[in-house]
């Protein structure tokens, strides 16, 4: 299976149409698309160690979840960070393709993995306009306080810290990774006592919180970096290829 083909049934697994409008991702830097694809390196983001990782390792493709290129790249020359990472990609022979928003709502994705993660094995999903079966909900078999779910999330992500603003009893848990913000008043309204998600905006926990749903940040990489071992698989079951999963945290705390 070549580069290109492996890229066209992830689009027909994950259509264009499950993103969010504003979205750029798919195969985004490929100097020979009809390569055959042997070696593939799965990663979050594609980083300055990532795309290293990927040229000295041999690899045909670099699959990430966030997109290496939001926007315009402009000048593609070395001393432009997104220029730097193009040439570096092209000149190696390696190509670099993301799926981003879609893979976050698709069956089988972001949400999913996170909610696998977190020991749910059935949920429901819930969403904004934009995107209206982005996230899921899921109900623990107890509930628990808050303070202890906040554990039982620290202990399944394995993240160092989650933090948590407001409180009160958690059985129904909404589950959005990443950037949650957006989904936390509809993941009140579909009935969730709580949120994991990786982010929110101070001012906006503090309002959702008095709202009644506590708010569990656990870290955008930690929320989302379970669905690179399910990206892992397809490129498995897609085309046969060799894949290695890069677990390098771009962000730590100290």
């Amino acid at each position: 299976m070549t580069i290109r083909e492996f890229a066209c049934e992830m689009d027909r697994l994950y259509p264009r149409s499950l993103a969010a409008e504003w979205d750029m991702d798919g195969l985004q830097c490929s100097a020979n698309p009809a390569k055959e694809l042997r070696r593939v390196l799965v990663a979050l983001d594609a980083t300055e160690d990532a795309i290293d990782k990927a040229v000295d390792g041999g690899y045909d493709l670099l699959l990430t979840h966030h997109p290496m290129i939001f926007g315009k790249a402009g000048d593609i020359v070395p001393e432009r960070l997104y220029g730097n990472r193009i040439i570096k990609l092209i000149t190696a022979g390696v190509s670099a393709a993301s799926f981003h928003t879609r893979f976050d709502a698709g069956v089988g994705g972001v949400n999913d993995s996170l909610a696998s993660a977190l020991g749910f094995s059935e949920t429901e999903t819930f969403g904004d306009s934009e995107m209206p079966d982005g996230g899921r909900i899921g109900v623990l078999t107890s509930s628990m306080n808050a303070e202890e779910f906040c554990a039982f999330v620290k202990e399944k992500l394995h993240t160092p810290y989650v933090k948590l603003t407001g409180g009160g009893e958690v059985k129904r848990v909404a589950m959005l990774g990443g950037a949650g913000k957006d989904f936390v008043m509809p993941a009140k309204a579909a009935g969730a006592d709580a949120i994991v998600t990786g982010e929110v905006s101070y001012n906006a926990a503090l309002d959702f919180a008095e709202s009644g749903i506590a708010v569990i940040e656990a870290g955008h990489y930690y929320t989302e970096f379970p669905a690179c071992y399910r990206l892992a698989e397809l490129v498995r079951d897609i085309a046969g290829a060799e894949v290695e999963v890069y677990a390098a945290e771009p962000q730590k705390t100290i």
